[in-house]
């Protein structure tokens, strides 16, 4: 079949997106899903610092490949071998499939699978399938999902499937921005009641690990960025204080857990000084492959502390993601006001810009020009 999407040709292109306009909107063909796979309307897609890193080259992905790693969507058609999911099921994408025969699935999330982890690094699906191609060659997979299209075919285990009430909207930041920040709080972080929890980075990712902080009892959650538009923002999600990054460091903030979620070496190296003795630092920002960061050992061992990577929040995401949709159906967790603006895939280029300088929080692509 034909689909409208968002292709990357080429890593590297400067800004201003909108004039360079690295991603390319075209039709694509899109091969019927195979045996443990699905064909999926895409009903919204979030675009994430994730996407970003791969426009600029700092995260080296193959290509050409659709783009797009946080989506909802609705199935269409199932493969032969899928007998727990049927059509018209609305589905969450995640971005990393999980095997569950590899002795990482067997971490209860904490390491990220093997398998498909070497599958993204390829750009293929679980299987090594490639189901894009333009004129016969093949056009590569972003995260096993490539959701910046009209239709995708996924493999099963990159989904997670959803009732219907939950808006599309809602269920895709559940992909990505809610399972990698509030999966970082509760699964790695795992603060007890009455700790200090402190967020230093306030994209999606960091809001969304501060919105779970304040859905926990008895948290006191801080949140640290740059930016006074995102420091505003997050005193109006319900944080009980905030500061710059240079104002942590002058008044000595400490705090039992700090979940660094920038992706830059100095709010790594920020985050790990406002760990207080006994807590934990957990980093989920993707900075560029070559960047490093410096710390001091004495810090870690002198002071009990540690240092904990988390990818995709350490969750399984069939698990995590409906005891998050439960908080969200309580109003504990209203993700929904992450939320900065709603775009048509055409504008994608111009969302990339904002979302590079630091506009806004989550910037939702929908697909109604070519309904």
């Amino acid at each position: 079949m034909k689909i409208h999407c968002a292709v990357l040709d080429g890593i590297g292109v400067p800004r201003p997106y909108i004039r360079t306009k690295p991603l390319t909107i075209c039709e694509l063909d899109l091969d019927p899903p195979g045996d443990h796979e699905l064909l999926v309307r895409i009903d919204v897609a979030g675009l994430c610092h994730s996407d970003l890193s791969v426009v600029d080259g700092s995260r080296v992905r193959p290509t050409p490949m659709v783009l797009g790693h946080e989506a909802a969507g609705t199935v269409v058609e199932v493969g032969a071998a899928v007998t727990d999911i049927r059509p018209d099921q609305k589905v969450v994408m995640t971005f990393l499939p999980r095997c569950a025969q590899c002795r990482a699935c067997a971490t209860d999330g904490r390491i990220p699978c093997e398998n498909g982890s070497e599958s993204n690094d390829k750009g293929t699906l679980l299987t090594g399938a490639v189901r894009l191609s333009r004129d016969g060659a093949p056009v590569l997979h972003h995260l096993g999902v490539s959701g910046f299209a009209t239709y995708a075919v996924v493999d099963r285990r990159s989904v997670v499937p959803v009732d219907d009430d939950v808006p599309s909207d809602v269920a895709a930041l559940m992909g990505c921005a809610v399972l990698t920040g509030g999966g970082a709080v509760l699964n790695a972080g795992r603060p007890r009641p009455g700790s200090r929890v402190v967020v230093v980075g306030l994209g999606g990712v960091g809001m969304a690990a501060v919105l779970t902080a304040l859905s926990e009892d008895g948290l006191h959650v801080t949140a640290v960025d740059t930016l006074d538009a995102k420091r505003e923002q997050a005193l109006t999600l319900g944080a009980h204080a905030v500061c710059s990054p240079d104002e942590a460091i002058d008044i000595g903030l400490r705090a039992d857990v700090v979940i660094e979620a920038a992706g830059n070496p100095r709010a790594f190296e920020t985050a790990v000084a406002l760990t207080g003795p006994g807590g934990s630092t957990v980093t989920v920002g993707l900075p560029g492959p070559s960047a490093t960061a410096t710390i001091s050992p004495l810090g870690l061992v002198a002071q009990g502390r540690t240092i904990t990577g988390s990818y995709l929040g350490s969750a399984v995401p069939s698990r995590e993601i409906p005891q998050f949709i439960q908080r969200w159906r309580q109003g504990r967790l209203p993700v929904e006001r992450l939320v900065s603006s709603r775009v048509e895939l055409s504008a994608v280029n111009s969302a990339l810009d904002a979302l590079s300088s630091g506009e806004g929080l989550r910037h939702l692509i929908n697909f109604e020009e070519f309904q």
